[in-house]
């Protein structure tokens, strides 16, 4: 496990310096102060302004998320620069500048809440959707930072880390609840209470509970008579519940959640009957405590245990059999570091971690008659230790390098460097030149599911680890007192990719068979005006290919689009969110592709109809747009049509 709590921010409060606050600096901070000086902490292991990050980082706020109606990680994310999603209506998917491989559980980004790991032990899978095990009215902020980030965080980080820090109890300041509801049966609930004492001490309780009827799907590929003419007649619905508390007393912090997720899935993937009943169940529970303390002016020293689990279950019917699918994960571990900045130009971090993956198993059985197809048990260690220090060279210029070893019981020892020399020319104009280096082990997934039969997967135990080098320009602009301009040029090279391919035999099996560039330029900016206002727009040009072969990689669009605009109305009575999502053609199964879109969502809102509540209507995909994603290479369909335009009405109240 890789970073403690204590590395998300977590804040206590302002000095004239940014340099000298630590990660509690930043959560005791207004929301004005923070987002004047645009200050993060997870691009390295204390806080930092933005313009000093090694890397382009990108902040997400809680006002964002309710300005602009978000309802998951993937509808927050897919509106920063570079970042793209797709959806196979069961999961959500991520893709980062022209990267996002079919068949890939979201294993090659970090995801954290509040600094601890969230990636399973088998999957190594980032829940973005509405298998997030987290309300998003909980959320402060989401810290994205692009590029490799193992140099901090060891595996899983090749094309960025997602820090998501949740609100204090002093954020609710008691009881608050919120429902929502909206097309095909949506229906959410929230109860949050929020605490915080006089003396310090903090508190926040939630649970969650939504569900959605969802619709009747047609799908070409199965339009048969036998197969009731294409139609897959509701089994496209959804229900999750979720639970979460967080108690904070002076140095200590502790933490527990759980969250419940099943989807039915509509498209019979992987051979499945169709129009059949078929779904997943994801279940994420986790536990951390973590502790921080100044020792003395120059010395802090923060450490952090955390237990997780996962369990995953699938039932669906193949040839008329009942097959359940699924797995259990349990980690657990601990890290400990110290940050030194008494010596003079330095900034010091020093640190250790292990985790203990205890259990890493997947089974596979039919029902009636009982055949067991798979029943593995694994499990694994992890020993990491990890250094950085940020130089101040000259006034101007500054070096932060960093470097981490880890030794897994799997897949051998691994060591990720990270390099970035920051060059302030003015007061206003910063340049960064980054190279980094990171590694994502093989996961249990790819190295022993195997099952006979058609659409069968075979394991390979001798998967090594596949590594990214990325080389990254980055100019990062003030623009006046409240805006932001970006520019990075980038080159990614990626070695031992693990590709999920036809052997011999004719089944599914998972080796390190490809060698991947991509190259790109993206331009970002950002303006907060003093009406209230605020617009953030960015470009991407990318191009990724197979070295090897040459071809253009699936799921990869050349150019990216996004605009957000928010506007006060009314006088402040009222608000206006508006964004705009525009993607090129990509590449998908068989020679065909999926094509080019734009679309638009807006949300209105008002907090001046009904005292203490806060109501909100939002419409996505406006124009009714109708487009498709990319398939994986386990479904009969090429591409999977997306979600027509729906509808959302909210109420929040707050006693």
């Amino acid at each position: 496990m890789i970073g403690p709590n204590a590395r998300a921010a977590a804040p206590a409060q302002s000095g004239p310096d940014p340099s000298t606050w630590s990660p509690d600096t930043l959560a005791s901070m207004p929301l004005e102060a923070l987002m004047e000086v645009k200050v993060v902490s997870t691009a390295s292991l204390f806080a930092q302004p933005v313009s000093d990050a090694p890397a382009a980082v990108v902040v997400l706020t809680a006002d964002d998320i309710r300005n602009y109606g978000w309802r998951t990680l993937a509808d927050a994310l897919g509106s920063l620069p570079g970042l793209y999603t797709s959806n196979d209506r069961t999961y959500a998917y991520l893709g980062a500048r022209g990267f996002r491989r079919p068949g890939d559980y979201n294993s090659r980004f970090l995801l954290l809440i509040d600094g601890m790991r969230i990636n399973d032990a088998v999957y190594d899978q980032a829940p973005i959707g509405s298998d997030f095990p987290l309300d998003l009215d909980l959320v402060e902020r989401i810290e994205y930072v692009p590029g490799p980030g193992s140099a901090v965080y060891g595996s899983n980080a090749l094309f960025g880390v997602i820090n998501v820090i949740t609100k204090k109890g002093a954020a609710f300041n008691g009881a608050q609840v919120a429902t929502s509801v909206g097309s095909f049966g949506e229906k959410r609930g929230r109860a949050t209470y929020g605490w915080h004492g006089s003396s310090g001490a903090d508190l926040v309780l939630s649970a969650t509970s939504y569900v959605r009827s969802g619709q009747d799907l047609y799908y070409r590929e199965f339009d048969t008579p036998e197969q009731n003419n294409g139609v897959a007649k509701g089994l496209d619905y959804e229900r999750a519940q979720s639970f979460f508390g967080k108690f904070a007393y002076r140095d200590f912090t502790f933490s527990a959640g759980h969250g419940n997720r099943t989807k039915g899935a509509p498209d019979a993937p992987y051979g499945a009957d169709f129009n059949t009943p078929f779904s997943t169940t994801d279940t994420h529970s986790f536990v951390n405590a973590s502790y921080r303390h100044a020792v003395t002016d120059g010395l802090e020293v923060a450490s952090e245990v955390f237990w997780e689990r996962y369990d995953y279950r699938s039932p669906s019917y193949f040839s008329s059999v009942l097959n359940i699918d699924g797995d259990k994960a349990i980690w657990y571990g601990a890290d400990v570091h110290a940050t030194l900045t008494a010596i003079a130009r330095n900034k010091i971090v020093i640190g250790m971690n292990a985790t203990r993956d205890a259990s890493r198993d997947q089974y596979n059985f039919n029902v009636d008659p009982y055949q067991s197809l798979l029943d593995d048990h694994h499990s694994a260690n992890l020993f990491g230790i990890y250094a950085e220090d940020e130089i101040q060279l000259t006034r101007r210029l500054t070096l932060n390098a960093g470097v981490r070893f880890d030794k897994e019981s799997v897949s051998g020892p691994n060591v990720s460097p990270r390099l970035a020399l920051i060059f302030k020319a003015t007061p206003n104009d910063t340049f960064k030149l980054v190279y980094g280096r990171s590694y994502r082990a093989p996961n249990a997934y790819e190295l022993y599911y195997a099952y006979p039969g058609t659409d069968g997967q075979a394991g390979n135990a001798s998967l090594k680890p596949e590594h990214i080098t990325t080389t990254e320009f980055i100019y990062d602009r003030k623009v006046g007192n409240s805006g932001h301009a970006t520019v990075s040029l980038f080159h990614n090279d990626v070695r031992n990719l693990i590709t999920e391919t036809l052997d011999a035999a004719g089944l599914f099996q998972f080796q390190n068979i490809d060698h991947v560039q991509a190259n790109g330029v993206e331009l970002a900016y950002e303006q907060q005006f003093s009406s209230g206002a605020s617009v953030r727009a960015s470009y991407s040009w990318q191009t990724s290919r197979n070295v090897d072969t040459g071809a253009a990689l699936q799921d990869s669009p050349r150019h990216l689009g996004k605009l957000n605009v928010f506007v006060p109305v009314f006088h402040h009575n009222a608000r206006v969110g508006a964004e705009l999502r525009c993607a090129s053609s990509r590449v998908a199964q068989a020679n065909t592709s999926a094509a080019g879109y734009c679309l638009g969502n807006v949300t209105l809102g008002t907090n001046r109809l009904i005292p203490h509540a806060d109501l909100s209507f939002s419409v996505y995909n406006v124009t009714d747009k109708r487009y498709a994603d990319p398939a994986g290479p386990g479904f009969t369909q090429n591409v999977i049509e997306q979600q027509s335009r729906t509808f959302l009405a909210k109420l929040v109240y707050s006693f």
